[in-house]
């Protein structure tokens, strides 16, 4: 044992001397660690100097992956330290979990296992009671901690690094979002058998799920047509017998030998008379249980990957790793809020003693989910703040003028949103807002008086919006709000040039904007992502506006931005979004909210209609058209689909044009259709060349046609309450009547929850608030473009774990902006990582 300890010893300080180039041997140290220990595991002589080896072997392999001298210098030392433990007789625990070579049940022991008989006949058993825990064999000293470094690198090793899973089991694994050990570590269980309560057999009752300690009597194996089988196995307590029963497993027959003592945990059932379990779950006696006689985990699967196999799996890694992860919550703040430490919280998130330790577990990990959150958006929030931006002073005389020329008053939230909007304008510090307002409430208008207020100050407006529909109707809104507005130039008045800029214009009409853009002539320019492109360049830009924002990714909002220099950020949506999705999607926004209607606004009426009355919703649309109106009829799905029983987009505009509507004149509309096609039909449709649109979800947000007076849902209950309230937002535009139908063959009650709230109620936040509830934060935007956190444990509607979160991420921001103090440097690293990632997955 000496010579490979001195041999290791020699290379290490070697590479010590090199300057950590990982040169001391040839290929590097993690080529070098299988030759070293298989010289050293020939010399050691016990299994606390065998676990100690494989740990450094399992060290040397991180080391080319550490990315920093000073985390490689850590692993030398780390590595010298232990060898010298190893030389003095101490050892550290193993490294690598032994997980299970193949799938499921083959993965179990060989043969039998005999014990002697749990009851005899005529005896009285013990009452039931919770299943005592197997004692787990007594493990070596812990060796120091790895540093953080070498920890990260090994966690961040693919699970094909882990003892007999091969490539076969990593492809069924990825489909699961696991790559490595530490995506296992988070794969959490989607639900609990709780199989914690023993009973006897004669105790038993159908319905019951229980665990049961019993012998087998027999066992016996029967072929059926096709190559299958059946397992039938008795097994007995002294109490009463049990029937098991397994398909095609023909291997139990040998394991599951008379006499052999087990535990079953499952459903009872009753045949002809019998108890009976039908596939349980069951585990020799005297092993340590984690398939039976506990709360037993089930977790997401994909084809190919059992609970049984995948359970052991993560038993493993959890076992070898829980310990390891490293615990970026300070100390003070766990203990002050009460919280598990990770490592515990894995365990039992994962095997939980009990229903208590699983709900302290829950909360430690979803403190951790809404807390990363909230540091994370906190830091946008102060990295924002430390830019300097334009001060934008505000032309009080030319407002009050602009304000004088509207059709009508402000609204108090509609002040109130202008007001902060222009305080903001007015600091060093570049405006960074969301300004949120239901369908109708007057965001354009708030927006037009900024953009004059930059315009006054000499400076540009640029206007991104997702379609050129919109791009049209924001440039015609633009024009008629400030065309008769001047802006200050060369000591004289000139009128305030508003421009537009989308795809589909002319090349030559093209170059011209963009040379009046760069020569400073232009005041506001509205416009699609043709805005971010690299020929689009600004004089003076140092406001952008932002509409319907969560349609563009993270990198195109950037991109716009960098246009100017450190410019005034204004984001909109007609979305309404509740405070607490609020606070995670948009913490590092100031917020404004416009939540009340301009007055004389009229209410949309709406209906909810069953499948019997879909004539009569028909001849409505007839009627509105024949009046002169225009009509929406919206689909869930583009194509058929076998999995869910929907009226698709395609189908249902082939089938009204040739069977209800022949005489009139229909458009399709739906996500997979070109862009410039989606935006001929959309145009059309805005200019009263089509009387219907058939559509899928791609109209929720879209255009403006005040023509249109009804919205004709079908499948009304597939779609969310807020998305149904967007929905409704697209009729209602012009001085006419206008009408809701909600279409549903659901006899759901909670279906029908959701649909009576939504006719009952025009208030899109309450909408908000209980979808949240309902249905979860998804509902609000469908794409991960949005930003929305990928939650696994916290749920955004916990508004109390939320705030507390956002609270403790604020406190300790305040106390240490930069994360710098030492005992806040896990949590550094652990933020960037996440949102590093996140930015990634958004943009």
């Amino acid at each position: 044992m000496q010579s490979a300890i001195v041999k290791l010893v020699k290379i290490l300080n070697l590479e010590r001397d090199m300057g950590y180039m990982n040169r001391a041997v040839i290929g590097g140290l993690d080529k070098f660690a299988p030759h070293w220990r298989e010289e050293a595991l020939s010399q050691a002589s016990t299994d606390a100097a065998r676990s100690a080896i494989e740990e450094i072997c399992d060290l040397l392999r991180t080391y080319s992956s550490l990315e920093t001298t000073a985390q490689k210098a850590e692993c030398v030392d780390d590595l010298l330290a232990r060898l010298k433990a190893l030389e003095a007789g101490a050892a550290p625990a193993p490294a690598v979990p032994q997980a299970p070579a193949e799938p499921e049940e083959r993965a179990e022991e060989k043969g039998p296992v005999s014990a002697p008989p749990l009851a005899k006949p005529g005896v009285t058993a013990a009452p039931a009671e919770p299943l005592p825990a197997v004692p787990r064999p007594e493990e070596p000293p812990a060796a120091p901690p790895a540093p953080a470094g070498a920890r990260s690198a090994a966690l961040e090793a693919e699970v094909t690094t882990l003892p007999r899973v091969g490539q076969m089991q990593a492809k069924r694994l990825e489909k699961l979002g696991i790559r490595t050990i530490e995506d296992l570590l988070y794969h959490f269980p989607r639900r609990y058998d709780d199989y914690s309560r023993l009973k006897l057999i004669h105790q038993l009752r159908p319905g019951d799920e229980v665990t049961v300690l019993a012998n087998v009597r027999q066992t016996t194996l029967r072929q059926l047509d096709g190559g299958r089988t059946i397992i039938k196995c008795i097994v007995t307590d002294g109490t009463g017998q049990l029937e098991l029963t397994w398909f095609n497993q023909p291997f139990l027959e040998k394991r599951l030998a008379p006499g052999t003592s087990i535990v079953v945990s499952g459903r009872v059932e009753q045949f002809l008379g019998r108890l009976t379990m039908n596939s349980p779950e069951w585990e020799p006696l005297d092993k340590e249980h984690i398939h039976t006689g506990r709360m037993v985990p089930v977790y997401p699967l994909t084809e190919g990957v059992t609970n049984r196999w995948l359970r052991r799996l993560i038993n493993k890694v959890v076992e070898t790793w829980a310990d390891r992860v490293e615990d970026f919550l300070p100390e003070e703040m766990r203990r002050r809020l009460e919280l598990y430490d990770l490592g515990t919280a894995l365990r039992e998130v994962h095997f939980p003693a009990s229903e208590e330790s699983l709900a302290k577990a829950r909360r430690r990990l979803a403190f951790d989910e809404l807390f990363l959150l909230q540091v994370g958006v906190l830091r946008l929030r102060q990295a924002w703040r430390r830019q300097t931006g334009r001060p934008l002073p505000t032309d009080r005389p030319a407002l009050e003028q602009f304000l004088a020329s509207l059709p009508f008053t402000l609204t108090g939230a509609q002040q109130r949103a202008l007001d902060e909007i222009l305080h903001d304008m007015a600091q060093p510090v570049p405006m960074n807002r969301l300004l949120q307002g239901d369908v109708g409430s007057g965001k354009t208008v708030i927006a037009a008086a900024a953009a004059l207020v930059a315009a006054r100050s000499g400076f540009q407006t640029a206007v991104m919006v997702p379609t050129e529909i919109l791009a049209h109707q924001h440039y015609a809104r633009f024009q008629s709000l400030l065309g008769q507005m001047t802006v200050p130039a060369n000591g004289q008045e000139r009128p305030l040039r508003v421009r537009l800029l989308v795809g589909s214009m002319p090349p030559a009409e093209k170059r011209q904007v963009y040379d009046e853009t760069a020569a400073g002539e232009v005041d506001v320019i509205v416009g699609t992502h043709a805005l971010i492109q690299e020929n689009v360049q600004f004089a003076r830009l140092a406001l952008v506006i932002i509409d319907e924002q969560h349609r563009f990714g993270v990198s195109q909002r950037g991109a716009l931005r960098q246009k100017g220099y450190s410019p005034h950020m204004l984001v909109m949506t007609a979305t309404p979004i509740p405070r607490t999705l609020s606070l995670t999607l948009y913490g590092d926004l100031d917020l404004s909210i416009i939540d009340e209607l301009p007055p004389g606004r009229q209410p949309i009426k709406t209906y909810i209609v069953t499948h019997r009355e879909r004539e009569r919703a028909y001849q409505f649309v007839r009627s509105q058209v024949a009046e002169g109106h225009q009509a929406f009829i919206i689909c869930p799905l583009v194509e058929e689909s076998e999995n869910i029983e929907a009226r698709a987009a395609v189908a249902e505009y082939e089938r009204l044009s040739r069977e209800v509507f022949p005489n009139l004149r229909l458009g399709l509309l739906h996500g997979r259709m070109p862009a410039e096609e989606k935006e001929e039909v959309m145009r059309r449709f805005s200019a009263g060349e089509l009387d219907i649109l058939v559509s899928t979800a791609v109209v929720e947000v879209g255009i403006d046609v005040p023509n249109a007076t009804v919205m004709l849902i079908e499948g009304a209950d597939r779609f969310g309450m807020a998305q149904l309230h967007q929905f409704r937002g697209r009729v209602g535009r012009g001085s006419a009547p206008s009408y809701c139908l909600l279409l549903t063959e659901s006899n759901s009650e909670d279906a029908w929850e959701r649909l009576r709230a939504v006719a009952e109620s025009q208030d899109g936040f309450a909408l908000a608030e209980k979808d949240l509830e309902l249905r979860g934060p998804g509902e609000f935007f469908g794409t991960r473009q949005s930003g929305l956190p990928d939650l696994r444990m916290a749920s955004l509607a916990d508004i109390r774990l939320l705030e507390l979160a956002r609270r403790e991420a604020y406190q300790l921001l305040e106390q240490d902006p930069e994360l710098s103090r030492p005992e806040h440097q896990a949590l550094r690293r652990r933020v960037e990582r996440a949102w590093a990632q996140r930015r990634t997955d958004i943009s």
